[in-house]
């Protein structure tokens, strides 16, 4: 079976990776629609061996597609996901506006797949922060096997998050160093080329973030509401790929043989093992950089106790769609 599908948002960095990716799983489709504001009427986008005219949101007919991936910022979406999902077809929305609404399921396919069948609803499937996928996707398995109690999380977040302005900001700045120019900060509170900025979004009265906070409700909703996370979210001067560094306390004991093993049978998982002088598992093939690249690294494993891990998330940049 073949499917119609539309991208809204498809002239953005996320839109375009998606034609990509969709092009590359050689998902069947049966019919591709590029869509966006009136602005980016007409645009082409590579679809493909040819392009696509973006076609302009308030117009579209979405009766005549299945599936809509929703890639075009959180205010969109809370204001057309609903309309779309009542028109027919179903939503798969990567912003953060439904991800917390009890009636629209939050999905990593590794993690909880059969919640898909609540997304009937609302027709609308969220998905969740870009860094909790990459963290629940380790979490599930040995949770399953020990269960979890506690994590504390920190993560090493690439400018890619910040989108195309972030990557720009970047970009810039570095080049403004190194020819004595302006680096002033735009997108980014702090100058990030050079920096290290130790925090993302906006802080909340508890002194936390809203990054921070969006992994653990997202995790408490896909994996279990009883485990408790510490979470403390920052921003690096890499283009792209995100680590993480996160710490796991047991209920029951596990060895980090048995957490190697059963994350090597995870589905999504790919663990990189070994230490030598050049890092800990951080080899890197040429054909395999962090950037376009399904799937998520987990490197050494470290017990410090005998119900406790610590796993570094190496650089990665895990795809779905």
């Amino acid at each position: 079976m073949a499917y119609n599908v539309a991208i809204v948002g498809a002239t953005g960095n996320v839109g375009r990776e998606m034609l990509t990716i969709l092009e590359e799983l050689e998902f069947p489709v049966a019919g591709m629609h590029a869509v966006a504001s009136r602005k980016s009427k007409g645009v082409e986008v590579a679809w493909k061996d040819k392009t696509i005219k973006c076609e302009v949101i308030d117009s579209f007919d979405w009766s005549k597609v299945d599936i809509v991936l929703m890639s075009a910022g959180g205010d969109v979406s809370r204001e057309w996901s609903e309309k779309i999902g009542k028109a027919g077809p179903i939503v798969i929305d990567n912003s953060s506006a439904f991800r917390k609404d009890p009636d629209v399921p939050l999905i990593v396919p590794e993690v909880n797949p059969d919640a898909i069948k609540d997304a009937r609803k609302k027709n609308i499937i969220a998905n969740p922060n870009c860094s909790t996928a990459q963290l629940v996707v380790a979490l599930k398995p040995l949770h399953e096997a020990a269960k979890i109690r506690r994590a504390v999380v920190s993560t090493y977040q690439s400018v890619s998050g910040a989108g195309k302005e972030g990557m720009d900001e970047l970009w810039n700045q570095t080049k403004a160093i190194y020819g004595l120019g302006d680096a002033s900060p735009k997108k980014f509170p702090k100058q990030i080329a050079f920096n290290v900025i130790p925090f993302i979004g906006s802080f909340r009265d508890d002194g936390y973030t809203d990054e921070e906070a969006k992994m653990w409700d997202e995790t408490h909703k896909m994996l279990d509401p009883a485990i408790k996370l510490t979470v403390t979210c920052v921003r690096v001067p890499v283009f792209v790929g995100h680590s993480e560094a996160v710490t796991l306390e047991f209920e029951k004991p596990i060895s980090p043989d048995e957490a190697r093993a059963i994350l090597r049978d995870a589905p999504g998982v790919l663990v990189i093992d070994g230490q030598s002088e050049e890092g800990r598992g951080l080899e890197r093939r040429p054909d395999r950089p962090a950037a376009g690249r399904d799937g998520h690294d987990q490197a050494q494993k470290r017990l410090p106790v005998d119900r406790g891990l610590m796993i570094p998330l190496p650089p990665g940049e895990g795809r779905t769609a």
